[in-house]
């Protein structure tokens, strides 16, 4: 089962979640998918065992061969490449490495290169496979380096474990593809409860099962818990405001190491979606 853990904003808790859950567990493939802040490994400590730089095909123009016929700049939705009366130039950054340029160019004059766009990391913390990607820098786009994280996802994992990036943009539906469930992390502030619609929306229209975890209860008000009522839709589990699980946090410290008590929530969490799974499966 692979369980993807959401939020609509930065800072309502989802990679404390993500990690706990991983963690409660104890055998599972945690996935840090928020490749522009990846930071799950502050609270899962694994033990780094590889890494690799991740790439993009970009088209590599032989201008000696090249007509200047403009078939390839016309056929490139992404206007990554234009053409002038005497030079080609390829704007990296907008390039997708789709490679459509190369394959309509009448002169075969375009073959391709690579360029970095990041790093992929793996390791381990006991029982749990550790997968995480960190994009460069000034790189616009993070959906390629998703996908080639999860590419290396094992296939024969029983439990995988996948954080998200915040909001709901393009990064956050790439990491849903394939997802079986998003656990949805949400505050009942008014701007946590705001940001949670957006994701709402968006997964109610991707047909995707979710549930809400309500992290930092009682710190707004019921604006969340009366909304889930009458959408009927499940607060799977709750998690109260403590100041002292947040400097445990500050620390790098996960919540089930701080409040081992909370190990059996989670593990309680985890079986009620296990089920709901098997149940749409038979």
């Amino acid at each position: 089962m692979t369980i993807t853990v959401a939020s609509g904003k930065g800072g309502a808790g989802k990679t404390s979640v993500a990690v706990s859950l991983a963690l409660a567990a104890g055998q599972a493939v945690y996935v840090d998918c928020d490749v522009e802040e990846p930071n799950g490994a502050l609270l899962l400590h694994p033990h780094l065992e590889w890494e690799e730089e991740a790439t993009l095909p970009l088209p590599l123009v032989d201008e000696e061969k090249c007509d200047y016929c403009k078939t390839c700049s016309q056929a490139c939705q992404f206007h990554a490449i234009m053409v002038l009366p005497h030079k080609v130039v390829v704007f990296d950054r907008l390039c997708h490495g789709c490679g459509t340029c190369s394959y309509v160019c009448p002169q075969k004059a375009i073959s391709e290169t690579t360029r970095s766009i990041g790093l992929i990391q793996g390791g381990r913390r006991e029982d749990i496979v550790y997968l995480a990607g960190r994009l460069n820098i000034g790189e616009p786009m993070a959906p390629p380096l998703i996908r080639q994280v999860k590419a290396r996802i094992p296939r024969e994992a029983p439990l995988v474990v996948i954080d998200a990036p915040a909001g709901v943009a393009c990064p956050f539906v790439e990491t849903l593809r394939g997802s079986d469930f998003c656990l949805v992390v949400a505050e009942s502030t008014p701007f946590g409860f705001h940001d949670y619609l957006l994701v709402e929306e968006l997964l109610l229209d991707l047909d995707l099962p979710f549930g809400v975890v309500e992290n930092k209860a009682g710190l707004g008000d019921d604006r969340l818990r009366r909304h889930l009522f009458e959408r009927e839709i499940s607060l799977l589990f709750t998690l109260p405001y403590n100041g002292d699980w947040a400097r445990a946090y500050s620390l790098g410290v996960p919540l089930v190491e701080v409040e081992p008590s909370l190990s059996e929530g989670f593990l309680e969490l985890l079986a009620t979606l296990e089920t709901a799974h098997e149940r749409r499966g038979s």
